[in-house]
């Protein structure tokens, strides 16, 4: 048994390891080559996440579907790098606008750095992937700019919150639709479509990759709240601290207020006042969201859309790769409990 990608996801058939595995160490490689620069600060800085790590879960999932198809088509690691980049880049943007001092473990840019540097680094990442993309053609590029006006409208809905008469929780999972599930949709449609599978085929990992970022965004909510900075690579409650409403503070608002219970009602009590500025005030929080009901609500609620995303892989012809996906399912679903 040989363990390739993210979430130490296991995989039995040695030639499926051994394709993935190549196509991976390609687009690390080519990650590397695509952000350096003429100006040796801007390859630091670009280079900074990179060499955090990560979990490389969008390119790991352009590999397992382009299995369908030719998996040596030479536009499949071309395609893992573009949806990387484009990752890596949010990812700078959103520690600026979350103020966040850790990401992989590392300090991050805006940390590091500043902000400035930090949002003028995501900008270098996308103009790397676009030049990626270019080579392409243009259907990829269509694709990507109907992919990235999704991720940037999510980005939006996020920060101007939910109008008057609307469903928080389903403002939230349209956000993360747009945010999460774009980018993973597309990694599914791009492995398949660079590989030449048969249109149903692309239809079916793009929903599947779609269904699979709502449930990688909720599993990260439940860590966010119930796992310590070294299980996570992140500064454990940033979300919480910041007033980010996720899944288990959604759902805990839709729970009514246990009067007979202390801790439940000083919760709501703590979730009401601003936690940025007092680290004792968080800590408790966060210590009652650990064992509030609400947090084993949302751990299931993540578990169903990752069976969902494995119901939509049943009409795939049976292969190594499509057990491959199914265990991406698991794996998610284990990251919460």
């Amino acid at each position: 048994m040989t363990v390739v990608g993210p979430f130490g996801l296991s995989v039995q058939d040695r030639d499926l390891t051994r394709d993935v595995q190549t196509g991976m160490d390609a687009v690390e490689a080519s990650l590397v080559e695509a952000v350096k620069s003429d100006v040796p600060f801007i390859t630091i800085t670009a280079s900074h996440l990179i060499e955090a790590g990560g979990k490389r879960f969008r390119p790991l999932l352009v590999m397992l579907a382009a299995q369908f198809g030719d998996p040596y088509a030479p536009g499949v690691v071309p395609s893992a790098v573009v949806v990387e980049l484009t990752h890596l880049a949010t990812l700078y943007h959103d520690d600026v606008m979350d103020e966040a001092p850790v990401r992989r473990g590392a300090p991050s840019a805006n940390s590091r750095w500043d902000n400035s540097v930090a949002i003028l680094t995501g900008d270098f990442l996308f103009s790397r992937a676009s030049q990626v993309l270019a080579d392409l053609g243009p259907e990829a590029v269509r694709i990507q700019a109907d992919a990235f006006e999704r991720l940037v409208t999510g980005q939006i809905l996020e920060t101007a919150g939910p109008r008057p008469g609307d469903d928080p929780l389903q403002h939230y999972l349209d956000v993360i639709s747009g945010k999460t599930g774009s980018l993973i949709a597309v990694s599914g449609r791009f492995g398949a479509l660079m590989a030449g599978a048969e249109d149903w085929i692309v239809d079916i990992l793009t929903q599947y990759g779609e269904r699979m970022g709502t449930a990688f965004q909720l599993a990260d909510d439940v860590l966010d709240i119930a796992s310590d900075s070294h299980e996570s690579g992140k500064t454990p409650g940033t979300d919480l601290r910041e007033g980010v409403p996720t899944l288990p503070i959604l759902l805990l608002q839709q729970m009514p207020v246990d009067e007979a219970n202390p801790e439940d009602v000083r919760l709501r009590e703590l979730l009401d006042r601003d936690l940025a500025e007092d680290d004792e005030l968080h800590a408790e929080a966060l210590r009652l969201l650990r064992r509030h009901p609400a947090l084993e609500r949302a751990r299931r609620e993540t578990l169903r859309y990752a069976e969902e995303a494995r119901a939509l892989l049943t009409p795939l012809p049976e292969c190594p790769a499509k057990a491959a996906l199914q265990g991406l399912c698991d794996a998610v679903a284990i990251r919460t409990m």
